[in-house]
């Protein structure tokens, strides 16, 4: 009993650990590009302030990290939960790589192609969670909001510039 808890705190440790620095490494990218490219574009009416994004996104991967571990708790001898854990993983290299393509490269157009297939993955993985925790699968609905909002503002970003 005592073993199975001091597991189950290890993987809920990673898990955030591991969601946190996907975000960590995102900023890596956007951090610097904000108060000096992403600044000078245009950006549409709906936009919100860039001091909002990073207290959404911690609270996301969050969120991320908890639907992780509840799926990662059920053990990786299930093929259902390695299929999901294989999904979730694809997804969040997508979300680092949108904030490399975006913010880094300075490229909307290829943010909107980044950011349409990080979409269909993490809808993708709501799916295979569902099939082993369906809290962990619900866990990822903000996410799935957030990035459906930073979709329209990104296709707008790339049609203003």
């Amino acid at each position: 009993m005592e073993n199975s808890r001091l597991k189950d705190i290890v993987k809920l440790v990673t898990s955030i650990i591991i969601c946190e620095g996907a975000g960590l490494l995102g900023a890596v990218f956007t951090t610097p590009a904000i108060p000096t490219w992403y600044a000078a574009l245009n950006k549409p009416a709906f936009t919100p302030p860039s001091w909002l994004f990073a207290p959404v996104w911690t609270g996301l991967y969050l969120l991320m990290a908890i639907a992780a571990f509840l799926v990662w708790r059920k053990g990786l001898d299930d093929e259902q939960v390695r299929g999901s854990m294989v999904t979730f993983m694809v997804q969040l290299a997508l979300n680092v790589l949108w904030s490399a393509v975006f913010f880094g490269l300075k490229s909307p157009l290829w943010g909107v192609i980044v950011i349409a297939v990080l979409w269909v993955a993490i809808l993708l993985t709501m799916l295979a969670f569902m099939k082993v925790s369906k809290t962990a699968a619900w866990l990822m609905l903000p996410y799935l909001l957030w990035v459906s909002f930073a979709s329209a503002l990104t296709v707008s970003v790339w049609m203003l510039n």
